[in-house]
């Protein structure tokens, strides 16, 4: 008989770089495989799990939905859409919403509106879409084309057109590309699987002025920034800035697929019938993990706990003689080491009980936004013994 990773390998294409661990329950931060063994979930799902596994309210709220509607087509309403879309918007300060599935959906969204908007007000030849390097949008035709890492630029030729890269935090590279083809201009504030690097403050400012002049919109993918991971709702508010548009998916939900491009009350009508769509966005299900997740980020002092364990962990890290540098906001952190391996890192870390991630050569921290802390001293006590080996 087949064991549970021969039964899926000889089943499932093999699109990703497993690890050998087969999840069987979790709760909270901990994730226990099935064989009984037990791991601390730094890494959450990649950020997804925003209140860890399980979590009893969320939970409930989901199961109440499946038991009441859980998926009707989008030509008729539901409350919880409804009720989702409602607080969502009011919280983050946008006018209107469309959900999805994923963050590569959301950003398909925002290519669609930004292209029409520009479309509608000034015809044909306006819809080049600017992104940066080290940026990932998806891994859709359109959003790997918007990504501006060449490694992910092969095989699934010809790659739309209309996307040009500038690089991050030149203010001179932006200013060149910046001419009158370009329709909008899509950021992360920190490019997360580009290395977990946060942009410039200046050049933050430069992308919103010079697009404010020319009536070019600013897209802020923040799909994996958003939701609290940073230590505010969205990370643009640490730059003092409100993108035209903001995307968002990855922890919205808690778990369950979701995806959601945000509009302002300047653009919120520009998608009109027929020009886009989505069988399962909005799904019931999807809508009430959201509302419960919202519900938790935005409750009196959760962010202020946010930021509360993001500086222990980095005063933590500052302590360990093979970490170099430390990067990224809130609970979205990059380690750069001074001689050992990121990847062999988390493959050692996965041995001795504890979940990780890497970006590009860095180890990545992406804990559950509600991590306790004897849970966290314990994470950390493990990764700074395998550093300190």
């Amino acid at each position: 008989m087949l064991n549970t990773i021969e039964k899926f390998d000889s089943s499932v294409m093999q699109t990703y770089g497993r690890f050998p661990l087969v999840m069987d329950n979790g709760r909270g931060v901990e994730a226990t495989d099935e064989n009984g063994k037990k791991y601390i979930d730094l890494g959450s799902g990649i950020g997804t799990n925003s209140l860890g596994y399980c979590d009893e309210k969320w939970a409930d709220a989901v199961c109440a939905q499946v038991r009441a509607v859980q998926h009707t087509s989008n030509y008729y309403y539901t409350k919880i859409q409804a009720d989702f879309a409602d607080m969502l918007c009011k919280t983050a300060g946008f006018s209107r919403v469309f959900f999805g599935n994923s963050g590569a959906e959301a950003n398909e969204c925002a290519i669609k509106l930004a292209r029409k908007y520009s479309f509608d007000k000034y015809g044909k030849g306006r819809h080049t879409i600017i992104t940066l390097v080290n940026s990932f949008h998806g891994r859709t035709i359109a959003t790997l084309s918007a990504t501006g890492q060449d490694v992910f630029h092969n095989y699934f030729f010809p790659f739309l057109e209309g996307f040009v890269h500038v690089t991050a935090n030149d203010i001179d590279d932006l200013k060149a590309k910046l001419d009158d083809t370009v329709c909008a201009v899509m950021i992360e504030y920190v490019q997360g699987e580009g290395g977990v690097n946060a942009l410039d403050q200046d050049f933050v400012d430069a992308v919103f002025d010079m697009c404010a002049e020319k009536d070019v919109l600013v897209i802020a993918d923040e799909v994996q920034t958003g939701i609290g991971r940073t230590g505010k709702f969205l990370a643009g508010e640490w730059f003092d800035h409100k993108a035209d548009i903001v995307t968002l998916a990855k922890g919205l939900a808690g778990g369950v697929p979701i995806g959601a491009c945000l509009a302002s009350e300047k653009y919120a009508d520009v998608l009109t019938k027929g020009t886009h769509g989505s069988t399962f966005g909005g799904n019931p299900i999807a809508c009430a993990g959201g509302k419960a997740v919202l519900e938790r980020v935005v409750s009196e002092g959760f962010l202020d706990n946010v930021l509360a364990k993001s500086e222990y962990i980095k005063k933590e890290l500052e302590k360990i003689d093979e970490v170099e540098s430390i990067s990224g906001l809130g609970l979205m952190i990059g380690i750069t080491l001074k001689t050992k391996n990121a990847a062999e890192v988390v493959k050692e870390a996965l041995d001795r009980g504890l979940l990780l991630l890497t970006a590009k050569d860095k180890v990545r921290l992406l804990p559950p936004l509600t991590i306790e802390m004897d849970d966290l001293r314990n994470g950390l006590r493990i990764l700074k013994q395998i550093l300190e080996e």
